[in-house]
């Protein structure tokens, strides 16, 4: 068992840490998309496209391109938590309260002021709806990265395990993998909770 609680914890740093670079960039690519209309013209087929590209394709070529070291599989991570958080988040703003977004612009709010005092609140909800898909994606993607190649991880104790032909042991690393994935998921729908309160009430 201590093996076990080993590669679980080497699992749940390796997604932290790709969860943490996929959501960042998604946020970030999402605001400049939709603060400069031109290129989401010409970036948003190019994102769609990118999802018909399978996981499992694209993790061998990281490691051609990078090695056999951490990066291949942060990367890996991150553009399996990248989609669902850029999406979500596009989708957010394009549902802005238009009423609200003129009355703005006749009182002569900055499109600065106008993104961080209405679109972005108003696209929290949308956000932590792909924080949530990504959250449980981290940890598919961490695991297949593992698989790929890597030294430790639930990923590679699996890889071990059928080697042995330990069908018990197995399970018990689907049982980890399925647990970390609802944890991480109740804690983003928890933080999603305490965040925006607003949506909670009208949810209610």
């Amino acid at each position: 068992m201590p093996r076990v609680w080993m590669h679980t914890f080497a699992t749940l740093r390796l997604m932290l840490i790709g969860f943490s670079a996929g959501v960042t960039g998604g946020v970030i690519v999402a605001s400049c998309l939709h603060r400069v209309p031109a290129l989401k013209a010409g970036f948003y087929p190019l994102l769609i496209l990118s999802q018909n590209v399978p996981t499992i394709a694209l993790g061998p070529l990281l490691i051609i391109l990078f090695g056999f070291g951490i990066l291949p599989k942060i990367l890996l991570i991150s553009l399996v938590c990248f989609f669902p958080v850029t999406m979500s988040i596009l989708d957010g703003f394009m549902q802005t309260d238009r009423s609200m977004y003129n009355y703005m612009q006749m009182i002569g709010a900055s499109k600065r002021q106008i993104f961080y005092k209405l679109e972005l609140p108003h696209a929290l909800p949308f956000l932590f709806t792909g924080l949530k898909i990504s959250a449980t994606y981290s940890v598919m993607g961490a695991v297949i990265a593992e698989w790929l190649g890597g030294g430790v991880g639930l990923g590679y104790y699996m890889i071990l395990q059928k080697s042995a032909f330990r069908a018990d042991r197995e399970f018990v690393a689907i049982l980890m993998i399925v647990t970390l994935s609802l944890l991480f998921f109740w804690l983003i729908a928890g933080l999603e909770k305490l965040v925006i309160r607003w949506n909670a009430k009208r949810s209610s």
